[in-house]
């Protein structure tokens, strides 16, 4: 066991329940095929760090799916109180340094998630900010409920009220680069991902046409 936790939350790759809002513009199919390519950048970016890993799938385990590591559900009523839970569990299994991330950035790469593990050895609270105003990881060196509760989820000012909460309450945080995640079809033609990635352009004309 390491004294750091990498956990990854990941949605069920099911058609018509992943990317929803970029759905509404490219349609299901090719919306599944845009989140099943994150997926993949994301167990790549998480593959070679050596800390232990914990991925939370939202429906069902995917065995094929980061092979090594271990795999649950995730539990709660809403992303606050999921989220919340896997960094309880974590500590209470006597973690010290807990990020989390999601799985639908094109531009994850391991630096960010190593400098966020870094960053708690000096800090309480580590956020790596989402260009929309909510952020792509999050880091704990102790568990704040207060983080996860009554919070703007999907809002673009998400890590604004979480940084002034903990400002008032003088608890420590460190901000990494910002990257954008893809939520919509605006987000998807303005990354680099697709920009550069042919074979995703041709699929999704070849299903929309």
């Amino acid at each position: 066991m390491t004294k750091a936790l990498i956990i990854v939350f990941v949605k069920n790759i099911k058609l018509g329940k992943v990317k929803t809002r970029l759905a509404k513009t490219i349609g299901d199919h090719a919306a599944f095929e845009v989140y099943k390519q994150l997926v993949e950048i994301t167990e790549r970016a998480t593959l070679n760090i050596s800390v232990d890993k914990r991925i939370y799938f939202s429906d069902a385990v995917v065995d094929s799916k980061w092979p090594n590591d271990y795999k649950t559900i995730q539990e709660g009523q809403n992303l606050g109180e999921r989220m919340q839970n896997a960094f309880k569990k974590g500590f209470e299994d006597g973690y010290s340094h807990i990020i989390l991330i999601g799985s639908d950035l094109p531009d994850i790469k391991p630096k960010h998630i190593e400098e966020g593990l870094q960053a708690l050895n000096n800090t309480q609270v580590v956020f790596g900010p989402a260009t929309d105003g909510g952020y792509y990881l999050i880091g704990l060196s102790k568990l704040f409920p207060f983080v996860f509760n009554n919070k703007p989820w999907s809002q673009s000012n998400l890590l604004n009220v979480t940084l002034q909460e903990l400002k008032q309450k003088n608890i420590s945080y460190t901000l990494l680069e910002a990257l954008n995640d893809i939520d919509t079809y605006e987000d998807l033609i303005a990354s680099n991902f697709y920009q550069s990635n042919e074979t995703l352009k041709q699929k999704i004309q070849e299903l929309n046409d």
